[in-house]
Parts: structure tokens; C-alpha cells; sequence
């Protein structure tokens, strides 16, 4: 088998079987084709023979990676990718999917950094006076209120169509692994969405991208990405301040605000509660800093 015989149908059961986003799928197969080639001549011939590679061979090709400078989160995703490749491979070759038992390095995890309201609302409002023309800055306007009055990620509010339209006090929105969730449209958040519609320059054909590129092409996240950057520098807020951070902050205020952690999963669209629930680690450190600066005996 060439490395083509194995990478393609990985690539075609990440893509189709497990319905993984662009993003994982390139990831993953990325970290299939440096094993085979770090196994160079010794790589197995066929299925069975990628089945049977063991901790062993796996500690190797981490070792390479850490020697190549990744850290400590990239070391971990690499080893999950790892195993779900061999896991693959073993359900090729016929054999149970256990993939040999190696543990990952541990990895801290960060709390997510949200932005207060009031700059939110400051970073939407100098995203759009940014913008080249009037209709591009209504867009950025709507696609940021998205993710901080709706909780979307950039991704899910880019893949928006036209077919939303009109929009009612709620739609359905399909995240990561195809799963839907239905989420609230508040009026600040439809008012922005339908004041976009009416100015944008180019027809919105309800099978094309609700959010278009000044060519009228798809918008590509790396635009809001970076206008969100020179908004950030202008307002003086530190580099967290990113599109994501908008959903962050949406989860945090709402958390705030007293929403249960159940709904909280539910209108993010998190497959575990255990995504969620780092959320309360953020809402615990914004609490203990107004204590700090506002207790007489902090």
C-alpha cells in the first residue's frame, strides 16, 4: 500500500464517517503521513501491519515532535490523533478499535479570557468605523454580534446562508460534528443582521454564504480576525481580545447573570458538560478580582 492507499480513506472517513471539521481533518491527516514517513522503510505494507505498531513506535514519533519544539498541548493533540489513526487502522484490518494504551503529557488548562460588556460593544463599534464602506462595516457589525449576543463560533456564524432570512426570535444553528442547536436571536442581533441584508451590494441567493468578501466571494474568517486585531490596538486591549473571546464572553456574562450549566452547554453547543464547565473556573476569577478591588478587607 502507498501512503496515497492509506492517507485517502482517512481522509474520507475524518471527512464523511465522523463528520470532523476542515480543520481537524487536515490535522489529523497531517499526523498520519509524518508516522509513515518517520517510519520511512519500516513502514507497515498494510493494514494489519499499522495495527500492530505499539507504545513503542508511538513514544518515538512524540519524542521527534517534542525534539521539533511543539509543547505541550500540541504534544497531546498529536497522540489523540495518533491513536485515533491506529484505532482506524486496527477496524481496517478487522480487529477491535484499541489503540495501545499510552497517557499524554499532562496539559493546565487556561481559562478562556472574556471581554467585559461595554468592550464588546466598543470593539464592534470600532470594527465598523474601520470599515472601507458602509455596508462592509453593517456586516462586521452583524457577524460580531453573533458571537458575543448569540455565542456562535466564527465558523458557524460564516456559514450562515441567506435562508435565515427573515429571522425570527430564534434559528437553528449546526456546530462542530453536525450537531444543531437552537439559540436565541436577540433584537440588537437581528436588527444588525437585517440592516446588513439591505445594504449588502450583492445577491443573497438563499444557497450561498450569508456573509460576503468585498468581491462577493464567501467572507473568510481571517478578515474579521484581523480587524478585530487593529480594533483591539486602537482600544488598547490586550491580544486575547478575539473574535472567540466575544463567545466567551457570552458564556461568562450569562453564567454571571445566573444561567444554569446544562442550558449553558446547550446554546454553545458543547458535546460535554465538561467543556462547559471551565466556565465556572471564569466566572469564580472575575468575582474573586471585584472582591479584591472593592473589599475594604481584601
Amino acid at each position: 500500500m502507498t501512503h496515497a492507499d492509506i492517507l485517502g480513506p482517512w481522509h474520507d472517513h475524518l471527512t464523511h464517517g465522523r463528520r470532523r471539521s476542515p480543520h481537524t481533518v487536515r490535522a489529523y491527516v497531517a499526523t498520519a503521513q509524518r508516522l509513515l514517513l518517520a517510519l520511512g522503510d519500516h513502514a507497515p505494507a498494510d493494514w494489519s501491519g499499522l495495527a500492530a505498531l505499539d507504545v513503542a513506535a508511538l513514544r518515538t514519533q512524540l519524542a521527534g515532535r517534542r525534539a521539533a519544539g511543539i509543547g505541550q498541548v500540541s504534544a497531546a493533540r498529536e497522540l489523540s490523533a495518533l491513536k485515533a489513526f491506529l484505532g482506524f487502522a486496527r477496524a481496517q484490518a478487522g480487529l477491535p478499535r484499541a489503540p495501545p494504551r499510552l497517557r499524554g503529557p499532562r496539559v493546565k488548562k487556561g481559562l478562556p479570557r472574556p471581554v467585559t460588556p461595554d468592550e464588546a460593544v466598543h470593539l464592534a463599534q470600532t470594527v465598523a468605523e474601520d470599515a472601507a464602506e458602509p455596508w462592509i462595516a453593517a456586516r462586521d457589525t452583524a457577524v460580531l454580534l453573533l458571537l458575543y449576543g448569540a455565542g456562535l463560533r466564527i465558523g458557524e456564524a460564516l456559514a450562515l446562508t441567506p435562508a435565515i432570512l427573515p429571522l425570527g426570535d430564534s434559528m437553528v444553528i449546526t456546530g462542530k460534528g453536525g450537531r444543531q442547536r437552537l439559540i436565541a436571536v436577540l433584537p440588537v442581533v437581528r436588527n444588525a443582521i437585517d440592516a446588513y441584508a439591505a445594504s449588502c451590494p450583492w445577491p443573497l441567493s438563499r444557497d450561498q454564504a450569508l456573509f460576503r468578501g468585498a468581491k462577493g466571494g464567501p467572507l473568510a474568517p481571517g478578515l474579521i480576525r484581523r480587524a478585530m486585531a487593529r480594533a483591539r490596538v486602537a482600544l488598547g486591549l490586550p491580544a486575547t481580545a478575539t473574535p472567540h473571546a466575544l463567545r466567551h464572553s457570552f458564556a461568562t456574562h450569562l453564567l454571571s447573570a445566573g444561567a444554569d450549566l446544562r442550558s449553558l452547554q446547550e446554546l454553545l453547543g458543547h458535546a460535554s458538560l465538561s467543556s462547559t464547565q471551565i466556565y465556572t473556573r471564569v466566572d469564580a476569577a472575575r468575582l474573586l478580582e471585584v472582591y479584591r478591588g472593592a473589599h475594604p478587607r481584601a
